[in-house]
């Protein structure tokens, strides 16, 4: 007896000090306290082998407990290695340490190899390969040269790189996943909100139910009174919530970090609940469907040389982030100094105005020329055509092309595959280049020449078209697409060449910018969810079926402690399976 006394003691204490802790928080009712009150009534009862057994066994039911949950978020807190903790930049001609915050943008600094990159920028000198493995989810490396961008996360493998910093830290890839990831856990899934509110309820009522069982058959038909306390007690044991609120919420981590292995970045559970149930995918054209890299088709001037041409189309599309953009500044091939350019206007879903050299250029589509009151001429069909208005005189036309990715076909045929109903293309382009681009890649429904608000209407009518709890998926990676992103009931973000305003207005970030990762996405959250609701239903059924048994008898207190211990045991490492694999 002695030796079950302080055995008690030692592990009641434990347990006694969590209950404590969780009456401070206003959690009366939890699992310790249930504990505590079961075993100290089984001592009291004379059942000192199942009190000390309900208290030990509880502690190391607890123990493993924790070992699932720590080693699943250490799986997924690898995540937070890619943060940088200093900087190597070039100041007056020094290599300083300093903290990544402290680099502003333009700024020069140093990768060696075997580093991570700590901030999103441009190679200037230096060739190596990088591992992107922990950003994108991809396992080859990819060789970079002077002029290509490098990402924050990506672990420089060979050579010396000198990087000039385009963003700030807080900006830069790392920081977005780091952010995204941390906050995921704060945003539930339908599921945990009902296990959550579940609990709530749930406890009290056992231990209304427990003292009634406790009472009543003595009170009432005068039935010896320790037989039914020590019922109640097994009664209290069996009825701990724990797998319930640990393991559904456990799930859903693990089905976020599962998620981040492959580059794909899912802002917490409720986005899994509704990508589990998609059943229209809306996509935009350039950067999404197509590789966002163009092929010059043709210079086109009208009144200027095509030099010049090239040159105001270049500078006046110097702080826009579009890809379009970008491939005409790598065409002009020169060092732009930001001197030469005023001030630059942005016009959704038509081009952008610009000063440059003291001169108004326009540059964008045919409807922008139209509101200046320029009527383009001699546009291709086939191809995107940027045209350019200096001082409001019509210049010319860039005509360029822009293919499939590799794998956006497979990704429309995964979809379907997944049951996705809808597949719908919308892009500001023309409806030729459109159609070329949806046919290449099995799109039957497309729209083009759309303004960013057309893609709203349209967006708004396929949300009021869902059938039963179908949700609405819109991909995309533009300005222009933002408000679209922020609408649907998942907006999704290219990650890698998307804007920042896309993927601060998305739900999720897909860092390698292939669509293949949408439909791998879909299966996730579905396995996901599938698991979770596994776990409810064997939880519950075990649950009520050892309060029914406890309730007439038919299970001691070794029974309640695998009711409790156990049953929480199996359905956490049940849930570990979202993460890929069990512990």
């Amino acid at each position: 007896m002695a030796v079950l006394i302080t055995a008690y003691a030692i592990a009641g204490y434990v347990v006694a000090i969590s209950a404590v802790k969780s009456l401070r928080y206003g959690m009366i009712l939890d699992e310790n306290f249930l504990t505590i009150v079961a075993s100290a009534g089984a001592f009291i009862i004379g059942a000192s082998v199942e009190g000390a057994a309900v208290i030990l066994f509880f502690c190391v039911g607890e123990l493993f407990e924790d070992a699932a949950v720590q080693k699943t978020r250490k799986s997924i807190s690898e995540l937070v290695e890619m943060q940088p903790v200093s900087v190597r930049v070039v100041r007056n001609g020094y290599e300083l340490n300093v903290k990544p915050e402290d680099v502003a943008i333009g700024e020069h600094f140093v990768v060696l190899p075997g580093e991570r990159i700590p901030i999103d920028g441009t190679i200037l000198s230096g060739s190596s390969s990088l591992d992107t493995k922990a950003l994108t989810g991809e396992s080859m490396p990819r060789d970079v040269a002077p002029g290509e961008s490098a990402l924050s996360g990506c672990i420089n493998m060979t050579g010396t790189l000198v990087i000039r910093a385009d963003r700030e830290y807080s900006d830069s890839a790392v920081a977005r996943v780091l952010a995204m990831v941390e906050e995921s856990g704060s945003r539930k899934a339908k599921t945990e909100k009902f296990i959550t509110t579940f609990a709530k309820y749930y406890t009290p009522a056992v231990v209304a139910a427990a003292i009634i069982v406790a009472t009543v058959p003595t009170l009432l038909f005068g039935l010896p009174s320790n037989v039914w306390v020590y019922r109640a007690l097994v009664f209290l044991v069996v009825s701990c919530p724990c797998a319930l609120v640990i393991s559904v919420p456990l799930t859903f981590f693990c089905g976020v970090g599962r998620a981040s292995k492959s580059g794909i970045l899912i802002n917490g559970g409720d986005v899994m609940d509704r990508l589990a149930l998609v059943d229209t995918v809306v996509v935009d054209k350039t950067g999404t469907v197509t590789k966002g890299s163009f092929d010059f088709s043709g210079i086109h001037a009208h009144g200027v040389t095509e030099d010049d041409l090239l040159e105001y189309a270049a500078k006046s599309e110097y702080h826009s982030d579009h890809p379009i953009s970008a491939a005409i500044i790598g065409r002009y091939g020169r060092v732009i100094d930001p001197e030469d350019i005023g001030e630059s206007v942005n016009i959704a879903g038509k081009g952008i105005r610009t000063q440059v050299n003291g001169h108004t250029v326009h540059t964008g589509n045919a409807r922008l020329m139209r509101d200046i009151g320029i009527e383009p001429c001699g546009t291709h069909d086939d191809v995107t055509n940027i045209h350019v208005a200096i001082d409001g005189t019509y210049s010319g036309h860039i005509s360029i092309s822009d293919e499939p990715k590799e794998d956006s076909a497979e990704a429309v045929r995964e979809l379907r595959d997944l049951g996705v109903k809808n597949v719908v293309m919308l892009t500001g382009d023309n409806m030729t280049s459109a159609g070329l681009v949806a046919k290449a890649v099995g799109i039957e429904t497309f729209r083009g020449d759309l303004l960013p608000e057309d893609k709203l209407d349209i967006l708004e009518g396929y949300l009021g078209m869902r059938e039963g709890k179908g949700s609405l998926v819109y991909v995309g990676d533009g300005i222009n697409d933002a408000p679209s992103i922020a609408r649907a009931d998942v907006g999704v973000a290219m990650g890698g060449i998307g804007s920042d305003s896309a993927v601060e207005a998305a739900d999720m970030v897909i860092m390698n910018d292939s669509l293949r990762r949408l439909p791998e996405a879909i299966r996730i959250s579905r396995r996901t969810r599938g698991i979770a609701y596994q776990n409810i239903v064997f939880s519950l059924g075990f649950k009520f079926a050892a309060l029914a048994f406890a309730t007439f008898g038919l299970a001691g207190m070794w029974f309640a402690i695998f009711a409790d211990v156990g049953v929480a045991a199996i359905a956490i490492i049940n849930g570990t399976r979202a993460y890929g694999r069990t512990l």
